[in-house]
């Protein structure tokens, strides 16, 4: 899987091409907001709320760099 480009790390090598990872953050996010709002959005101050918005954004957030370099890559690669 890796190329020459990203030898340096395991991060690197998956970061936008790993598929199962970007499936299951796509779950975890569909998932997560929704119960996070269902469950914690009336008392947004409890530590249960707090925890469970940083946990969906770190999900979200991940999915959005796979996809930033994902998208990347397709365009790097059709301009060549």
């Amino acid at each position: 899987m890796a190329c020459n480009d990203c030898q340096e790390s395991l991060f690197k090598q998956k970061i936008g091409r790993c598929k199962s990872c970007m499936l299951q953050l796509s779950f975890l996010s569909l998932v997560g907001w929704p119960l996070w709002w269902w469950l914690y959005a009336d008392d947004m101050s409890s530590v249960e709320s707090i925890a469970m918005m940083f946990f969906c954004g770190a999900f979200s957030g991940l999915l959005c760099v796979h996809l930033m370099v994902l998208a990347y890559r397709k365009v790097n690669n059709s301009a060549e």
